[in-house]
């Protein structure tokens, strides 16, 4: 049978539901037979009924080790020669699929989608990830970072293929059109003062606390921000009273899913900061026009710090610094935010190019054109 006529098998431990416009197109580009099992944790999962072909299985789970139930038969099937699955290095039926594809299917070919290297790896993790990762034909990456990471510690960075990440970019296109500046915070505050937003849950890793500190350093500086925080969770109790002692103007506005009230709240802010991991959060602020400020140790961030351009889409803070992040808040408005369209367009560019769905159809298509003759 040739290549060409195959379906394309794709085995993920677990499919959120922000995956979903970057796994319709690639459903409508190749013919795909979906695996994946339900979702762990608070992470939504997608709806079955947007892809062509989806089987369900389940997992075995023992603490971070998961094992996939019925997985092993598709490295036999003759239906299938390309295989692309989320390569984390805790699903142990992985390990085997890859094992089995290298001593009877050699023909085969099995790619990583997945974040890699962080570059945190101790001697024992770089070599195990050395093991695992080269037991595949190639590695599409979240970001460069974790391509440099992998060079760094000893992988060809020749079958390694920064994917970068999505949200509805589509969707979020057409939001874009209708969304302009007016006085949603000047009537809220009560005042002119620079507004920080910060979109997502609010849990201790994203340590909001240390924006609070900071935007009282400013305060006591008699530099005043106002501050709204659009999202829920276990910390915005603490936050609420946090808030409150220190004398700050906080907008605990709550969970909103209305794409278009987020897109006003997002466009209307001056600057998004997240003092901790900042993920999705970047792109879903910059995709409408709001500059990101984070923290500056990469091997602890998520991928999505990259499309963080110094001075130009955002800045970088030290990490764990309530006194740098003061710094850099300020810093942002003294001397980078000289025109807030200019900075809005410097963030619509960077999305639009290297953040979306196409981006990453067109990496996947590239490596599997070259690779699946």
């Amino acid at each position: 049978m040739n290549p060409k006529n195959k379906a394309l098998c794709i085995i993920y431990n677990m499919a959120a539901k922000y995956r979903t416009p970057i796994f319709k197109l690639l459903d409508s580009k190749f013919d795909i037979d979906w695996y994946y099992g339900e979702q762990v944790g608070d992470v939504k999962g997608i709806d079955d009924s947007e892809l062509k072909h989806v089987t369900r299985f389940n997992r075995w789970q023992y603490k971070e080790l998961f094992w996939q139930h019925g997985v092993l038969k598709l490295i036999f099937s003759d239906k299938y020669d390309t295989y692309i699955v989320s390569g984390e290095m805790f699903v142990l039926s992985t390990w085997v699929i890859n094992i089995i594809k290298k001593l009877f299917f050699p023909h085969k070919k099995i790619y990583f989608w997945t974040h890699g290297w962080y570059g945190r790896e101790g001697f024992l993790k770089k070599w195990l990830k050395r093991l695992y990762f080269g037991m595949a034909d190639g590695t599409f990456t979240y970001g460069e970072f974790a391509k440099e990471k992998a060079i760094e510690q000893g992988n060809s960075g020749d079958k390694i293929w920064p994917i970068h990440n999505s949200l509805d970019h589509s969707r979020h296109l057409e939001i874009r059109k209708t969304i302009s500046s007016n006085d949603l915070y000047k009537d809220h505050f009560g005042n002119d003062f620079p507004t920080i937003i910060f979109i997502g849950r609010l849990t201790k890793v994203k340590k909001l606390d240390i924006l609070l500190e900071a935007l009282r350093i400013l305060k006591e500086q008699d530099k005043h921000y106002n501050l709204v925080l659009v999202g829920d969770g276990e910390e915005r109790n603490n936050l609420e009273y946090k808030s409150k002692q220190l004398g700050l103007g906080t907008w605990f506005y709550g969970v909103c899913y209305d794409e278009e009230t987020n897109s006003e709240l997002i466009h209307n802010a001056d600057l998004c900061v997240s003092p901790g991991n900042v993920g999705l959060t970047a792109i879903h602020t910059m995709t409408f026009g709001t500059p990101v400020i984070t923290h500056d140790s990469f091997e602890n961030q998520m991928p999505e710090f990259e499309c963080i351009k110094q001075g130009v889409t955002g800045d970088f803070f030290e990490y764990g610094s309530v006194e740098s992040l003061a710094n850099s808040i300020d810093g942002w408005f003294t001397t980078h935010l000289t025109d807030r369209s200019v900075i809005r367009e410097n963030c619509y560019n960077e999305i639009d190019k290297n953040w979306t769905p196409e981006y990453q159809l067109n990496v996947v298509t590239r490596v599997l054109g070259e690779n699946r003759k």
